[in-house]
């Protein structure tokens, strides 16, 4: 048999209005267009689908049979392109997100989770690459967009900043610099740290300024968390540079003191990059809004 989507439609709208011109006018098709559509069906079924009298149509026995499964088959069209419609708005899918550190463990868990509960059927693929390796990503088309801090070098992006993100100094309450207020990075360079683990993207980015300087951060130890961090710190293990949101909020629980970064460097916001706008899923564009990137 070849019955199409508009066949059936058709043969519900016949016996729903209990007549054939009642029913192509509620298929929108004229009624010698109707007509010789059923009778085509009745044709490929190799059996009479209706029993027309001067009252109207009925069904026989095997067009009650079609018009069950033709219920069935319209009913999964329609939920298809209910699924279609969320894909294209966003609602559905998996959507690849690539931040730098701070925004990972900071500034995206409480906004993502407000966004993600509003799309139940949505998955986040979320990674942690440094700003550099972002940029580079999104340049070469590898991925829509991602966070950064304003310190790369995104010239070729659009770039709309988010959020604060300066990097502070922490040290032990007991440490020299305990009563300064700021520093240069230079100045402290040299001191014993504790950094994070290897492949951290902040942790790279703050040896790449020790190279800078012609200098090698001594690392006494690297934790995986900046919980893990602080309490090193706390214990007077070493000093550590993390961002001052950070700083701050474990500082509820860990005694040290911090102090500003003068260099330019640590004086970062936090931002969204990508090509076009336009060219963005509207399930990117959607988030992008959300974390307060506006459309170009």
């Amino acid at each position: 048999m070849r019955f199409d989507l508009a066949d059936l439609r058709l043969f519900l709208c016949v016996l729903d209005a209990g007549s054939i011109t009642q029913g192509a006018l509620s298929a929108n098709l004229a009624l010698a267009s109707a007509s010789e559509r059923l009778r085509s069906m009745e044709v490929d079924a190799g059996v009479a689908l209706l029993e027309r009298h001067s009252r109207g149509v009925t069904a026989t026995q095997a067009g009650e049979a079609v018009a069950h499964h033709a219920r069935l088959i319209l009913q999964q069209q329609a939920i298809l392109k209910g699924e279609l419609r969320g894909f294209a708005s966003g609602a559905h899918g998996t959507l690849a997100l690539y931040a730098n550190t701070a925004a990972l463990t900071h500034f995206l868990p409480p906004r993502l989770a407000d966004w993600l509960a509003d799309r139940p059927h949505l998955h986040m693929d979320l990674r942690e690459r440094t700003s550099a390796e972002i940029v580079q990503g999104v340049t070469a088309g590898l991925i829509e967009a991602g966070i950064v801090s304003d310190s790369s070098n995104a010239a070729d992006l659009c770039v709309r900043p988010i959020a604060r993100d300066h990097l502070v100094l922490i040290v032990p309450a007991t440490h020299p610099l305990a009563t300064r207020k700021a520093v240069h990075f230079f100045e402290v360079v040299n001191e014993i740290f504790v950094g994070l683990a290897s492949g951290n993207a902040l942790q790279d980015h703050l040896e790449d300024q020790a190279k800078a300087l012609g200098r090698r951060l001594t690392l006494r130890i690297q934790m995986k968390t900046f919980d893990g961090l602080c309490t090193m710190v706390n214990r007077g293990i070493g000093v550590a540079i993390l961002p001052q949101c950070i700083a701050a909020r474990h500082r509820r629980r860990h005694s040290y003191s911090t102090l500003a970064i003068e260099d330019e460097w640590a004086r970062r916001q936090l931002c969204v990059v990508y090509r076009e706008w336009l060219t963005l899923s509207p399930a990117m564009q959607s988030l992008l809004e959300h974390l307060g990137a506006c459309a170009d």
